[in-house]
C-alpha cells in the first residue's frame, strides 16, 4: 500500500500477517476463476431445481421416454454447454430452448453438477445382433471411440452416448447429417455427412446397447 505525504508518494510495506492475509484471498479468487464452471456448483440446488426437468427427463435423469435423452451420468461440462447452447440459441428445440431461456449461469452449473452425480440406468433397444455387429464396425470406421472414448463414455464436453435411448441417437446423427444441429464446431457434421440411414440405426443399435 502507499502512504500520501506532502507532495510525496512513500511504500509501506504491510505486516507479515497482513501480506499473508492478501496473498491468501488472491489464491483463492485465482483458483475459483480457473476452476470449471460445474466444479463450483450445488448439486443439492440443482437437485431441487431438476424437479421440473422430471417430467421428460426422468426421475434423476433416468428418461422413460425414448424421445428425451437420459441425462444421469453425463459430463457435467458437456451438460453446462448444452444448457447454455440452448439459452443462446446456438441449439434449438421446440421444448428445450423455453426451457433454457431464463436459466441463470448458476442454475446451469447446479444443474449439470446434479445430473452428473446421478447413475444412468440403460434401456436397452432390442435390436437384432447383426445390427449391433455392423454398428460396432461402423463405429470402428468411423474412429468414433477418438473423441468418445472407449465404451462412449464421454469426456469433458464430448457427451457420453453409451446407454442412450435408440430414437434420441437416431435423431441426433440425423440432425447432424442435415445440418439441423450444429453446435458441435463441425465435428459430428463431418462423422455424419457420408451416414447412410441403415449406418445411422445400426450405430445407435449398437451404442445404445452398451453398458
Amino acid at each position: 500500500m502507499t502512504a500520501r505525504g506532502p507532495g510525496v508518494i512513500a511504500r509501506v510495506a504491510l505486516p507479515l500477517p497482513a501480506r499473508l492475509a492478501n496473498a491468501a484471498v488472491l489464491c483463492g479468487c485465482l483458483l475459483a476463476a480457473a476452476l470449471p464452471p460445474a466444479a463450483r456448483a450445488d448439486a443439492a440446488a440443482g437437485q431441487a431445481k431438476a424437479q421440473v426437468c422430471a417430467a421428460c427427463h426422468g426421475p434423476m435423469g433416468n428418461s422413460t421416454t425414448p424421445d428425451y435423452p437420459s441425462l444421469a451420468g453425463q459430463s457435467a461440462r458437456y451438460l453446462y454447454l448444452e444448457l447454455k447452447d440452448f439459452k443462446d440459441g446456438r441449439r434449438s428445440d421446440p421444448r428445450m430452448s423455453p426451457m433454457a431461456a431464463n436459466l441463470s449461469r448458476e442454475d446451469m452449473q447446479d444443474l449439470a453438477d446434479y445430473f452428473a452425480a446421478q447413475t444412468l440406468v440403460p434401456v436397452p433397444y432390442k435390436a437384432d445382433s447383426a445390427s449391433i455387429d455392423a454398428g460396432r464396425k461402423k463405429a470402428a470406421e468411423v474412429l468414433c471411440t477418438m473423441c468418445h472414448l472407449g465404451g462412449f463414455a464421454g469426456q469433458n464436453e464430448i457427451p457420453r452416448v453409451a446407454g442412450q435411448h435408440y430414437q434420441y441417437i437416431v435423431k441426433q446423427l440425423q440432425d447432424f447429417r442435415s445440418h439441423t444441429r450444429t453446435n458441435d464446431a463441425g465435428n459430428m457434421t463431418s462423422v455424419t455427412r457420408n451416414l447412410s440411414d441403415d449406418d445411422i440405426h445400426n450405430l445407435a443399435a449398437y451404442i445404445n446397447n452398451l453398458q
